[in-house]
C-alpha cells in the first residue's frame, strides 16, 4: 500500500488553515498543522488525527525546528496570517514589519525548508493563502495589502524558478471570509471608524456580486484542488475566489 501523502498547513488552528486540514484527511492525506497557539493545533490535531507542531512562521529558528519534527513533506499550504487595519499615517513601524514577517517572510522560509526535498523527489505542491487584498489596494489595510501582493510576487517568482523541478507553486485569493481572522479585522475596523459592526459586515458582504462572505471550505476546497493530479499543469497562477468582485 503506497505511503499517505503528507501536507503542512500553517496558521492550521482555526478557520481558513483548520478546513484546510480537515480537508486533506479526508482525501487520505496525512495532515501537519503548525501555529503559535499550541494549544488550537493540539485540539485540532486530536480531532483529525493530525501531527501538530507549534511554529512562529516569522523565525527562521522556530521554523527550522518545526520542519525537522514534521519531516518530508509533499504539499505546503501558506496559510498562517495576521491583519491589524490601521491609517497609512497612523501604522507603527512595527506593526508594518510584523505583517511583512507573518505574510510573506514566513512563506518564504517554510517554502526554503521544503524545497530541497520536493525538488530532489521531482513532486511537490507549494500553496499561498494571499487574498483579493493583495490584488488592489484598501483604506486602512496598507500593512495587509503590501504584504499579500509581496506574497503574489513570491508565488510567481518561485513558480518560475522550481517548475522544471516538478514542483508547482500558486496562490489562493479569497475575497472576504467568514473567518476568526476576518472577525479581527472587522473588529479593528468599528474600533477605527464610526460605522458599526453591521455596517462594515454589509459593506464588504456589497462588494461582491453574490453579496455574501465566502466560507472557510469553499477556501479549502479550492485549496485542495491546487494540489490534485489534475491541477499539475497549473503553476505561477491565482485562482481569486471572490464571487465576481474584482470583476465587476
Amino acid at each position: 500500500m503506497p505511503k499517505a501523502k503528507h501536507v503542512v498547513v500553517t496558521g492550521g488552528g482555526r478557520g481558513i488553515g483548520a478546513a484546510t486540514a480537515r480537508r486533506f484527511k479526508s482525501l487520505g492525506y496525512r495532515v501537519t498543522v503548525m501555529a503559535r497557539n499550541r494549544t488550537e493545533i493540539e485540539t485540532l490535531a486530536d480531532e483529525i488525527e493530525a501531527y501538530a507542531v507549534r511554529v512562529d512562521v516569522g523565525d527562521p529558528a522556530s521554523v527550522e525546528a518545526a520542519f525537522m519534527a514534521a519531516g518530508p513533506v509533499d504539499v505546503l499550504v501558506n496559510n498562517a496570517g495576521m491583519v491589524r487595519p490601521s491609517l497609512v499615517t497612523k501604522t507603527d513601524v512595527r506593526v508594518w514589519e510584523e505583517h511583512l514577517k507573518v505574510n510573506l517572510t514566513g512563506a518564504f522560509l517554510c517554502s526554503l525548508k521544503v524545497l530541497p526535498g520536493m525538488t530532489s523527489r521531482g513532486r511537490g505542491r507549494i500553496i499561498n493563502v494571499a487574498g483579493t487584498y493583495g490584488l488592489r489596494g484598501e483604506a486602512y489595510m496598507a500593512a495587509y495589502c503590501a504584504s499579500k501582493a509581496g506574497l503574489l510576487g513570491f508565488t510567481k517568482a518561485l513558480s518560475a524558478e522550481v517548475g522544471a523541478n516538478g514542483v508547482t507553486v500558486n496562490a489562493v485569493c479569497p475575497g472576504f471570509v467568514d473567518s476568526p481572522l476576518m472577525e479581527v479585522a472587522i473588529q479593528n475596523l468599528e474600533e477605527r471608524s464610526e460605522a458599526s459592526r453591521d455596517d462594515i459586515v454589509a459593506r464588504l458582504r456589497g462588494r461582491s456580486p453574490q453579496n455574501r462572505m465566502f466560507g472557510v471550505d469553499e477556501v479549502a476546497d479550492a485549496i485542495a484542488y491546487l494540489a490534485s493530479p489534475g491541477a499539475s499543469g497549473i503553476n505561477g497562477q491565482t485562482l481569486v475566489l471572490d464571487g465576481g468582485e474584482l470583476a465587476s
